[in-house]
């Protein structure tokens, strides 16, 4: 009697502390899950100030605040919305709660349109958006069936084209202009393009195992690095010379740091390893994601030495 209220004893601990680990596992998966996009989020605000800043119109901070929220939920509902690939390449969030995801995806989206729609941008919020969800799971009727996702190069073309008009609309749209809009999507456009390209390096064994080819495993790692740095030298080059011709605010150290560190980025990130070191992963958020801030940091060095 006395051994079996002995050994109950020990089972009611193991469970007890079984459900506890899942409990624990499950909010620490859920908090990566609802912060993994606010560096991208906080990013893509610092660009759109930065064509605001290139385009020389009148900024607004609510639009900022509009891009980043809407750029915070596109992304959150793409971890959401898990894939396959997301199993090996996102391992940290395995087990998060969905529905909170969702939620707060849901909820950053509807603030961001809100207050684009009072500044008359209300389709900039559902552009990235609908994409977005056409990204990640895709529509199905019938026979029909559209996914932007699997084949070379299209999530990155998706991408590009997509965050690029996004970012040329919301600074563009009082500019008088159309010319250095258009440029500014292209410039943005090539960024975007070559950033979550430098992602899909990450990426190479999931994508792989997913059956999902991104342009390193179809194109292999030097060709698709020779492609990104020719699409990084043409881009600056385009925005260098409408710089010199007016065409921008004349902002060279702007245009200088970005195209140093997508240089060094692209050198030192196009290169598959098994398991990132935590300094190289450090390097590649600091180089992708916090480019923007790092532009607008070293931007502000010359005034302040000044004053």
């Amino acid at each position: 009697m006395g051994t079996n209220v002995v050994i109950g004893s020990f089972e009611r601990f193991f469970r007890h502390r079984r459900v506890n680990i899942t409990k624990y596992i499950e909010m620490d998966a859920t908090f990566e899950l609802l912060k993994s996009s606010l560096l991208v989020a906080f990013s893509g605000a610092l660009r759109v100030h930065i064509a605001f800043l290139l385009l020389q119109v009148q900024s607004s901070l609510f639009t900022y605040i509009a891009g980043g929220l809407v750029i915070y939920a596109v992304y959150t509902l793409d971890r959401t919305l898990e894939s396959k690939e997301d199993a090996e390449n996102r391992k940290e969030l395995n087990g998060s709660r969905k529905e909170i995801g969702l939620a707060v995806s849901l909820l950053s989206f509807l603030i961001g349109s809100y207050i684009l729609a009072k500044e008359g941008m209300l389709i900039i919020a559902f552009i990235p958006f609908v994409t977005g969800y056409l990204y990640s799971k895709g529509i199905k009727i019938g026979k029909f069936a559209v996914r932007l996702k699997g084949r070379a190069g299209v999530k990155n073309l998706v991408v590009g084209l997509t965050w690029g008009a996004s970012i040329a609309g919301l600074a563009g749209k009082s500019c008088g202009n159309i010319v250095p809009v258009i440029l500014l999507f292209v410039f943005f456009g090539v960024k975007l393009f070559v950033n979550s390209t430098i992602y899909d390096f990450k990426d190479i064994k999931g994508d792989t195992l997913a059956g999902i080819e991104t342009l390193p495993v179809s194109l292999g790692e030097k060709n698709t690095r020779n492609l990104l740095t020719g699409m990084h030298l043409c881009s600056h080059l385009i925005i260098g010379i409408a710089l010199i011709y007016g065409l921008f605010a004349f902002e060279p150290l702007i245009i200088l740091t970005s195209f140093m560190l997508g240089l060094i980025c692209i050198q030192n990130h196009t290169k598959y390893v098994d398991e990132e070191r935590p300094l190289q992963k450090l390097s590649r958020i600091v180089l992708v994601d916090g480019e923007s801030t790092l532009i607008l940091g070293l931007r502000m060095i010359p005034g302040s030495l000044l004053g």
